[in-house]
């Protein structure tokens, strides 16, 4: 079990939206406004925020407010905790093709 089943969690449900997935698809490319945000949905602002709250609480975004403008940023790092977690869970079957492929790529006969 992971040290840090309470952070898995939280990534997870927050990605288990597809609303929120998508946030995080194009927040994947740059920083984004909330309005630019909002643009490709049909939800009220309202609920683009929850959305967008469940995301900050869960350390996969971060915002900052300047004057009327608020910015959101994916947070480097953010998605850490589930990379481990799915690195974790290969088995060692997975593994073990791992080291052979490898190996098999290092002891290849070179081709002139």
């Amino acid at each position: 079990m992971p040290k840090y089943p309470d952070e898995l969690d939280a990534v997870l449900r927050a990605l288990a939206d597809p609303t929120r997935r998508a946030i995080v698809e194009r927040l994947a490319s740059s920083p984004a406004i909330v309005s630019e945000l909002a643009a490709p949905f049909t939800m009220t602002l309202p609920s683009l925020l929850q959305h967008l709250g469940v995301l900050e609480a869960a350390g996969v975004i971060t915002s900052e407010k300047q004057g009327r403008v608020r910015t959101v940023t994916l947070r480097p790092g953010g998605l850490d905790v589930l990379h481990l977690w799915l690195g974790q869970q290969r088995t060692p079957a997975e593994h073990r093709a791992d080291r052979l492929g490898i190996h098999l790529a290092r002891t290849a006969p070179k081709e002139h």
